[in-house]
């Protein structure tokens, strides 16, 4: 293969990736907003789509694209001061997106007081311990469920 076919490759080959973080502070409402208004803009010119989720200064975030403009997003993600302890949890090649309607949708996680429905999760706290590749798949998959039931979409 040509240094050009590798690079068109790169370049348009659909990526994705999950990673969780730790806010440095709590983020209020209005800092969340900022955040978000800033990555949708950013995320729309790059053709980059993906979930944030949020909960007690923990970021769980999804992100697909052409592979290298993820690749850069989460290097400029990861010198971030904002946050800290940037791991990513998944990250491969899928078929298709699962946020191709979000630049970034959003969604602050909040405790729930009963049960949570089978194959819904609504926390991560889990995760940073979590060695297991699959488990992690299932979590990460579980919370884009969660998450497209809660904005009214279908499951993909």
């Amino acid at each position: 293969m040509s240094d050009d076919a590798s690079t068109t490759d790169l370049r348009d080959r659909l990526y994705s990736l999950v990673y969780s973080s730790f806010a440095t502070t709590l983020f209020d409402d209005a800092e969340l907003e900022a955040l978000l208004t800033e990555s949708r803009t950013a995320n729309e010119r790059v053709d980059i789509t993906g979930l944030l989720l949020y909960r007690n200064g923990r970021f769980i975030q999804f992100l697909e694209g052409p592979e290298d403009r993820v690749r850069a997003l989460i290097e400029r993600i990861s010198a971030d001061t904002r946050h800290n302890g940037v791991r990513v949890l998944v990250d491969g090649h899928p078929g298709a997106r699962q946020f191709a309607e979000w630049t970034m949708g959003y969604e602050p996680l909040t405790t729930t007081d009963g049960p949570v429905p089978e194959g819904f999760r609504s926390t991560f706290d889990d995760l940073e311990q979590a060695d297991d590749g699959d488990a992690v798949l299932r979590a990460t998959q579980e919370l884009s469920f969660w998450f497209r039931v809660r904005q009214g979409r279908p499951r993909t």
